[in-house]
């Protein structure tokens, strides 16, 4: 990332001097030409988009950009996806974020209740997304939202997408939902208390403190009811469990963590996955759909996951996402520790991970992308792996199991 700064230090130096940057800028400023016919199409006004595109530029040092004449930049390698489980949920975290909560749930009662009663989606669950995206709002993004945006859409390698952010984020600014000052994003343009695209803004937000706007930057109520829209509409189901940490059988099969591999929840309990901690499946809840996740493969803590994990998937795609904000949420509400200790002391890099998907791709074990990341659907491959080449099956990424997949025909 250094030498890259100093790459764009030095186009910037050369633009200045009327050298051959000039020409990217150019291009930049045909592109936001381009876009006001877009940007009029769903009612933004002629004034705010000169106002706001006016002496714009891009920001080349930006992540997950595919800039002419070099190489893709990809983007940041994710917590989720490069440290180990242990160090991602780390408990004195966890513990200090819960205390944290359970004063904004005091504070906030009467606004969480509302949001409860309308959306179904428990008031700790909001409150632990909001602490896990900004830290209760004490982590602001750094970057100009609407500078984020019209660079991803510039030379981005999801331009498509980001054309309608770009647009939709200057219709925020002209409608005045929020002011350029206050509009501040991650380098991936989320923004706000709860971190919505400002697509997401406009398809889930709500107003939860009554005074008619959505403002998910200031106004606490308005960012918990947003974020428990979003997961209402993706299909949170009211008065089930997000997951239950479980000990599991001493021979669980751990190639069975996938999505796919449901059954209910008393099934699971009835084959000799035990419930642990205080979190105990009503009648009702048995009957409930459930998927097995290990993730930490046959080591560590194992889970029985409902529809409403996935829910919170939706949200953010990583697991550990996903089990952070679940046990905050429990945290909150008065739950204790994991039962299971995690065990691994190191996750392997992306480049190794993508490695070991293409050779999983390669002997026919895994059909999903390559990106690095190593959730579900790669742990089950290389547990199938494990299997056929009589090694012992764990379903974890590890140096071993690389060497492994590298060596065979």
């Amino acid at each position: 990332m250094r030498n890259l700064r100093r790459f764009f230090a030095l186009g910037l130096a050369i633009s200045a001097l009327g050298g051959p940057a000039v020409a990217g800028d150019a291009a930049f400023a045909r592109f936001l030409s381009s876009m006001k016919p877009e940007a009029e199409a769903v009612g933004v006004s002629a004034e705010t988009f000169d106002r706001e595109t006016r002496g714009l530029e891009p920001d080349y040092g930006l992540p997950d950009l595919a800039l002419p004449g070099r190489p893709e930049t990809g983007a940041p390698a994710q917590p989720e996806f490069v440290r180990p489980p242990a160090d991602y949920v780390k408990e004195a975290t966890i513990a200090g974020l819960a205390n944290e909560g359970r004063k904004l749930l005091s504070r906030h009662r009467a606004a969480l209740d509302r949001i409860e009663a309308r959306f179904g989606v428990p008031a700790t669950m909001v409150l632990a997304i909001w602490g896990r995206e900004t830290d209760y709002g004490r982590s602001p993004e750094r970057y100009d939202g609407l500078r984020v945006v019209a660079t991803q859409a510039f030379v981005g390698r999801r331009k498509e997408q980001y054309r309608r952010e770009f647009v939709l984020a200057l219709k925020l600014l002209d409608e005045g939902a929020v002011s350029r000052k206050a509009f501040r994003a991650s380098w991936a343009g989320a923004t706000g208390l709860t971190q919505f695209l400002p697509s997401e803004y406009y398809d889930h937000g709500a107003d939860g403190d009554g005074d008619g706007r959505v403002d998910i930057w200031g106004s606490a109520p308005d960012a918990l009811a947003s974020a428990a829209k979003q997961l209402a509409d993706k299909g949170w189901k009211s008065g089930v469990r997000w997951a239950f940490e479980v000990r599991a059988p001493a021979r669980v099969d751990c190639t069975e963590g996938v999505p796919e591999v449901r059954r209910p929840l008393g099934a699971w309990f009835d084959a000799g996955f035990a419930p642990l901690g205080a979190a105990k499946p009503g009648r009702s809840e048995r009957a409930e759909p459930a998927s097995l996740l290990q993730p930490e493969g046959a080591h560590g803590p194992a889970f029985l996951t409902t529809r409403n994990y996935f829910v919170i998937k939706d949200y953010n795609f990583s697991d550990l996402y996903v089990l952070f904000v679940g046990h905050l949420s429990d945290r909150i509400d008065g739950g204790g520790p994991f039962v299971t200790s995690w065990t691994a002391s190191r996750q392997l890099k992306t480049a190794s991970v993508e490695a070991m998907q293409r050779h999983l791709t390669r002997l026919g074990f895994y059909r999903d992308k390559i990106d690095g990341k190593a959730g579900m659907l790669t742990r089950s491959a290389l547990g199938a792996f494990q299997k056929s080449a009589g090694l012992t099956v764990d379903c974890w990424p590890s140096d071993a199991a690389l060497e492994a997949l590298s060596a065979a025909k």
